[in-house]
């Protein structure tokens, strides 16, 4: 298929679910999903086996059968996401705050009643627009973030415009004037929200993560030390429907000694340890469907298995 017709079904495709899924019942949009997730993972697709390769590094121990439960409850907790994401526009604010519950707010409010800014930096766990709508419409607090920019640039439009009427300001990964910008909002007490597992720049923070070294980005520790916001790690995580969970760990402190570098490469490794617990307990939860470790991101021979990016 060539590029540009892919780009153009991608985008239909998308906009179909947005435009179709809200109107569904609760019930029959969790069926779908369910239906859509088993289907992709009984073809065995990159997707499906990415996600099975990554899962074995976080269960380690686990058998074959194991990988093969985790990844299609892996795919369920997947496609959840997005009927959440397709259902979020039309849910009212009621519906909004009866499906999240998260732990420990108190600290992201307190360090917001301080004046001093705050960065909530998560993994790709569960729901994280879910969890942003919750803050913008339960504290009723706005805050900014960056967006991967998505080909084709229409459907980076539909996601942007989307988390815009969830009440996010959002920015470009690319560019070069997003992290000037979230400084700016940092010191004047506002509030930055920032997906922090993957590296999309090729030059993040090596860290070591669940006995291998992967690369995160550096922004959120070099924002909290250029602003002296509070770096508030959260991790998410679903419960039966319609209940996400999640929780706000206490803050990623700035180190007292060491060079700049030094201080956002300790720091970045606290986040990616938060991180690795959060995903421990809630494996399944964790959409992580790309390749993350350095180890998998080599050039691979001709002939052997490249698979399983998305």
């Amino acid at each position: 298929m060539m590029p540009g017709i892919a780009h153009r079904l991608t985008d239909g495709l998308y906009g179909l679910g947005w435009s179709t899924v809200k109107h569904l019942p609760e019930a029959a949009a969790v069926r779908l999903g369910q239906q859509i997730a088993d289907s992709a993972w009984k073809r065995r697709g990159n997707s499906v086996l990415r996600l099975e390769s990554n899962l074995a590094r976080v269960v380690p121990d686990a058998t074959p059968q194991r990988l093969e439960e985790l990844s299609r409850a892996g795919m369920r907790s997947y496609l959840r996401y997005w009927m959440e994401s397709f259902r979020l526009p039309v849910w009212s604010n009621e519906d909004i705050a009866a499906a999240f519950s998260p732990k420990d707010i108190h600290l992201l409010e307190e360090g917001l009643a301080a004046g001093r800014g705050a960065i909530i930096a998560l993994p790709h766990l569960a729901n994280w627009d879910l969890a942003g709508a919750w803050v913008t419409t339960r504290l009723g607090v706005p805050f900014t973030t960056v967006a991967e920019r998505l080909k084709p640039e229409t459907l980076y439009d539909r996601f942007v415009a989307y988390r815009e009427g969830l009440g996010m300001e959002v920015l470009p990964h690319t560019g070069g004037s997003a992290f000037g910008t979230l400084a700016r909002r940092l010191r004047s007490g506002g509030l930055v929200c920032l997906v922090a597992d993957r590296d999309l720049s090729a030059s993040g923070i090596e860290v070591s993560f669940f006995g291998d070294v992967a690369r995160m980005p550096a922004g959120p520790a070099m924002l909290a030390q250029q602003t002296g916001a509070l770096l508030l790690p959260v991790t998410l995580w679903y419960d039966e429907p319609p209940v996400m969970q999640g929780r706000v760990h206490p803050a990623v402190e700035v180190p007292q000694t060491g060079t700049r570098a030094e201080r956002t490469a300790a720091m970045t490794q606290a986040l990616a340890d938060v991180f690795a617990a959060g995903i421990a307990e809630h494996p399944q939860d964790w959409h992580m469907l790309q390749r993350l470790w350095l180890k998998d991101l080599e050039p691979r021979e001709p002939g052997n298995d490249r698979s399983a990016d998305s």
